[in-house]
């Protein structure tokens, strides 16, 4: 991720360089962007990026309504085809969107533009079948089949993020009680209920084979307590994390399948079991109900996949 980060130039301040630098490791870590499609982001942000601090900008709390469509004119002036000045629209406002539903700025300038052209694609989500096809190629006694459990387990048992996951301490954990709690950016924390299957791999590992890894090697106090540890004893990365959700994807045989596709599983699931909106946002740590919302489309496409090729007079 230090290579998407260094493409934003020295010169433009942190305060603009570094929350960018933040969402290309988010849409590559946890939304499973290819690395083409990061790198297109970057390329557009820095445009975006330098743009700004040319105009005098500090920071994205900065940014107006204004700026924005002076961003848009300049970008018509210097004759871009209308489908760079489109995409590059959409990287800013999804860039402007991330960055509310982090906490990290009060406000989207973006949201009052007339929205881009290009319809945002609905999340994936998997099967219940599917879930339970990925997580029984962890069954086995080896440690790192108990690790890949437990990580799955509280992927898809809590929603949390893949960097929430990996950051998470044995402090954070309760299990008599079955809660976690998850730490997401803009140092906003949730407690969060953890399921039976979860608690039980979440305990087999610590126990069994926690202590074992640890004893790898003397670690800093910012990593002596963390759950998920590698074979070195330091805490395990989200890109290891993430090399392992795929990992048990490829064995159970589902295709394009990141951390974050059991986030939006969890979601999905949840609603359609009967789960209140308002519950899901609380539980995924949603700024805005606004960006859970889109859940509710999906359950709603998927009823009308499921009546299209049920009812007799759908076909």
């Amino acid at each position: 991720m230090a290579r998407h980060g260094a493409e934003l130039l020295p010169e433009v301040a942190a305060p603009l360089r570094g929350p960018v630098a933040d969402y290309l490791a988010h849409i590559e870590l946890e939304r499973g962007l290819s690395r083409n499609t990061v790198d297109a982001y970057a390329r557009d942000l820095s445009r975006y990026v330098l743009w700004l601090a040319g105009r005098g900008v500090g920071g994205f709390g900065e940014v107006t309504e204004e700026d924005l469509l002076a961003f848009r004119g300049d970008l018509s002036s210097a004759q871009l085809a209308a489908s760079s000045q489109a995409r590059i629209g959409v990287a800013v406002r999804r860039l402007h969107d991330h960055l509310l539903g982090e906490g990290q700025v009060d406000g989207d300038p973006a949201a009052a533009l007339p929205p881009p052209r290009q319809a945002d694609s609905l999340p994936s989500a998997l099967t219940v079948e599917q879930v339970e096809a990925l997580l029984a190629t962890t069954d086995g006694d080896e440690p790192v089949q108990r690790r890949s459990a437990a990580l799955l387990e509280l992927l898809y048992g809590t929603g949390a993020r893949i960097s929430e996951a990996v950051g998470v301490d044995l402090d954070d954990l309760d299990l008599v009680r079955g809660t976690v709690r998850l730490y997401g950016k803009g140092s906003r924390e949730r407690l969060v209920p953890v399921g039976s299957h979860a608690r039980a791999a979440l305990d087999a590992w610590i126990v069994r084979d926690r202590p074992r890894f640890a004893a790898g090697r003397a670690q800093a106090a910012d990593r002596a307590g963390a759950v998920f540890l590698n074979q070195r004893g330091g805490r395990l990365s989200r890109q290891s994390a993430w090399t392992l959700v795929r990992r048990a994807a490829g064995l159970a045989g589902v295709d394009d399948v990141t951390p974050h596709t059991l986030r939006h599983s969890f979601a999905t699931h949840l609603l359609e079991g009967g789960a209140g909106i308002r519950v899901v946002q609380e539980l995924l740590g949603h700024a805005s109900v606004v960006t859970t919302q889109i859940y509710t489309r999906v359950t709603a496409q998927t009823l009308r996949e499921v009546y299209a090729s049920s009812h007799p007079r759908a076909r």
